[in-house]
């Protein structure tokens, strides 16, 4: 658990600080917020980029020391729709805090995002999944150990004991298929489980998670969909299979392999998640 947690006067001065930093480069208003993962950063390509502000010069703003991950938010505008678009992301597992992974979407949420679209890159257990394949998350299962809502709660943000019965709005996912359906994608629907990491699962783990109830497993996500929510955020993410976790079959993975089957994939991502966006600047 972390230490010393700010108090909610601290935290909301913080975020509000990151803020002002941002609106002295730019004025700009996005109306969606967009989370990349693992080797799925070349979504901001199609963005009409109004400004790119590094995380480094955002202040309280953590910065990621995976090589795979960017570490910038670009700000613009993306199938009719304004965006602020983290490209790279952090982790737990990296030292951070819960609190301090989420920082980023507490942000996002005072620059005046709406809905928030995350990205991840995951391994699977369901049989019916493969590498490449992609899958709109229905739920989740929480495995961390940790919880970025833990400590005193900031009032203004969101509720003490916010409710997660339906954290992925079912409109949003409806989008995620009809885009998926437009491009001929085949888009899976099912449960997330998010683990601490940095080491991967073994065979007994990945036979539990699928035992639990999970179609895919990663190290991300649930941080900041929880604290989303919290915010009252509208929420959709979209899992990329980078690996296949039959406990049978299993092989050794490197990061190399991550990333290789994410760039196969990411153009199905880049279509479905370009897809909602507009859907969403429609009204």
């Amino acid at each position: 658990m972390e230490e010393n947690i700010p108090d909610p006067g601290t935290q909301v001065a913080q975020v509000e600080e990151a803020v002002a930093v941002i609106r002295e480069h730019t004025q700009f208003q996005p109306q969606v917020g967009l989370i990349l993962g693992t080797g799925l950063g070349q979504l901001t390509q199609e963005i009409d980029v109004e400004h790119r502000i590094p995380y480094e010069s955002i202040p309280h703003c953590p910065v990621s020391t995976v090589e795979s991950h960017g570490g910038e938010i670009v700000l613009g505008t993306l199938r009719g729709a304004p965006v602020a678009c983290m490209k790279g992301r952090v982790h737990v597992y990296e030292g951070y805090s819960a609190r301090q992974v989420t920082f980023p979407v507490r942000v996002m949420a005072k620059l005046g995002i709406g809905s928030l679209l995350v990205s991840n890159a995951c391994g699977c257990m369901n049989p019916d999944y493969r590498r490449g394949d992609v899958m709109v998350l229905s739920d989740h299962i929480n495995l961390q150990g940790v919880n970025p809502l833990v400590g005193p709660n900031v009032d203004a943000w969101g509720p003490r004991f916010p409710d997660m019965s339906e954290p992925y709005d079912v409109e949003l996912r409806r989008y995620a298929m009809q885009a998926a359906k437009a491009h001929a994608i085949q888009l899976h629907e099912g449960v997330y489980v998010s683990v601490l990491g940095p080491c991967l699962e073994t065979k007994a783990e990945y036979k539990f998670l699928r035992a639990i109830g999970a179609d895919v497993v990663g190290m991300s996500t649930t941080p900041e969909v929880t604290v989303a929510r919290h915010m009252n955020l509208r929420v959709m993410a979209v899992s990329v299979i980078t690996d296949e976790c039959f406990p049978d079959t299993l092989q050794p993975l490197t990061l190399e392999d991550v990333i290789e089957a994410a760039g196969i994939a990411e153009p199905k991502l880049a279509a479905i998640m370009s897809g909602v966006v507009e859907k969403l600047a429609q009204g």
